[in-house]
């Protein structure tokens, strides 16, 4: 539960600043949030065989920004509680790149969520390419996967490889298919049950679009 909340602290803290919430405000709601959550009376409210943790971490925070009345009412920093600790600096600053206005709380929610997994899945890949010695590889490829620049075409990437055309789609595929596999692996740790992953996949993935 804890590494959970570690994982993915951010796409809770953009929810609470794109609610208005000013960036010290912010910090100390978020850190309260999770010293709530992480208590024993927070996690006597988590059943894992309902719904999703993305899902359940929204709309407790939802519970907890509705009964937080004022600042002076939220716990400082974690109230002398477990919570996570919090890059402040971190946090404003991916905060001040994302789009002033064109997403709604939960949307930006939503899609930091679905970043947050993706750049987990491509930690992993960075490290299994570079221990194969296929880092440069990775590099070339990437852009191909979901959230990624624009792909380029496969002949580009031939080029800057020395590949040929039909390697280099062999190439994406196994990429792919290995980054599905690993975002699957991701993704179970975060639902109720195996049956829900593929549909989790798809509404991650349609967070990006």
């Amino acid at each position: 539960m804890e590494a959970l909340c570690r994982a993915y602290w951010y796409p809770l803290y953009a929810y609470v600043r794109r609610r208005g919430h000013a960036a010290p405000d912010a910090q100390d709601l978020t850190q309260g949030f999770f010293a709530k959550l992480l208590s024993s009376d927070g996690l006597s409210h988590l059943d894992r065989r309902k719904g999703r943790f993305r899902a359940f971490l929204l709309a407790s925070l939802k519970h907890y920004l509705t009964n937080q009345w004022d600042h002076a009412t939220a716990q400082k920093r974690g109230g002398g509680t477990e919570t996570i600790a919090l890059d402040a600096v971190s946090a404003e600053n991916r905060y001040d790149l994302e789009p002033v206005d064109e997403f709604s709380p939960e949307r930006l929610y939503e899609r930091r969520w679905a970043l947050t997994v993706i750049d987990q899945v491509l930690a992993a890949l960075t490290q299994e390419y570079a221990t194969l010695g296929n880092a440069t590889l990775f590099t070339q490829l990437r852009p191909t996967l979901p959230g990624g620049t624009k792909a380029p075409k496969y002949a580009d990437i031939a080029a800057r490889t020395g590949m040929s055309e039909g390697a280099v789609k062999v190439a994406v595929h196994r990429l792919r298919q290995r980054f599905r596999r690993l975002l699957q692996e991701q993704i179970a740790a975060t639902v109720a049950a195996p049956e829900d992953v593929e549909d989790e996949v798809r509404h991650l993935l349609k967070a990006l679009t």
